[in-house]
């Protein structure tokens, strides 16, 4: 009798574990609303409802038009992500406790954790704030990245033509340009004749004259 009531206490057991298993698994896993935006631009192209998981340092994001996007740890800086491509990405602060936001290397998604319809438009004045936000300092300006190393004489007119105002120059190589679109401040530094580098300086302050 000891033997049967063991076997159905092991029985037992093993059930509510196999229940027990897949809720552990969805636990991480929210519904959400998300905002995607292509970059640079500050109107979304994709709003709707989502899921948000977060397994062991990893995100996935899934849209309800079946785009998903799954972002891997990176590095020791909480924060800083790879994408399913292998580009970079990486969490930004700006919504509090409203949701996050991630930037991609196309684009940015908004992820909201209230899912209610009718909070769209009470928000689009924060996204928007947000979406204009300053690149972190250092960011390469993509819109420029393939001038870097060529005669600054003979491609100057190529930044104006992309949209970008020159401001001023400094005796250390650096001139200070704005970027048309956002009004965010750049950077590029000249060196032996050749643009060396062209980035965000984090702060639209340094393009003040």
């Amino acid at each position: 009798m000891a033997i049967k009531s063991s076997n159905l206490f092991l029985a037992v057991t093993l059930a509510i574990a196999s229940f027990s298993f897949p809720v552990s698994v969805k636990a991480d896993t929210v519904n959400a609303r998300c905002d995607v935006f292509p970059k640079g631009e500050n109107r979304a192209t994709s709003s709707g409802r989502c899921t948000f998981s977060q397994r062991q340092g990893g995100v996935s994001i899934q849209l309800e038009n079946g785009s998903s996007y799954d972002l891997l740890p990176e590095g020791n800086r909480p924060g800083n992500y790879r994408d399913q491509n292998g580009d970079a990405a990486y969490r930004q602060a700006g919504l509090g406790d409203r949701g996050q936001i991630y930037r991609l290397a196309n684009e940015s998604i908004f992820v909201y954790w209230d899912t209610s319809a009718n909070r769209q438009n009470s928000g689009n004045r924060n996204r928007r704030a947000a979406a204009r936000r300053q690149p972190e300092a250092g960011t390469t300006v993509s819109r420029l990245s393939d001038l870097v190393g060529a005669r600054a004489g003979q491609v100057e007119n190529t930044v104006k033509e992309r949209g970008y105002r020159w401001v001023k120059s400094d005796d250390s190589g650096y001139g200070y340009w704005l970027e048309g679109r956002t009004n965010y401040c750049v950077t590029i530094r000249t060196e032996e004749g050749r643009y060396q580098s062209i980035v965000y300086t984090g702060g639209s302050e340094d393009c003040k004259k």
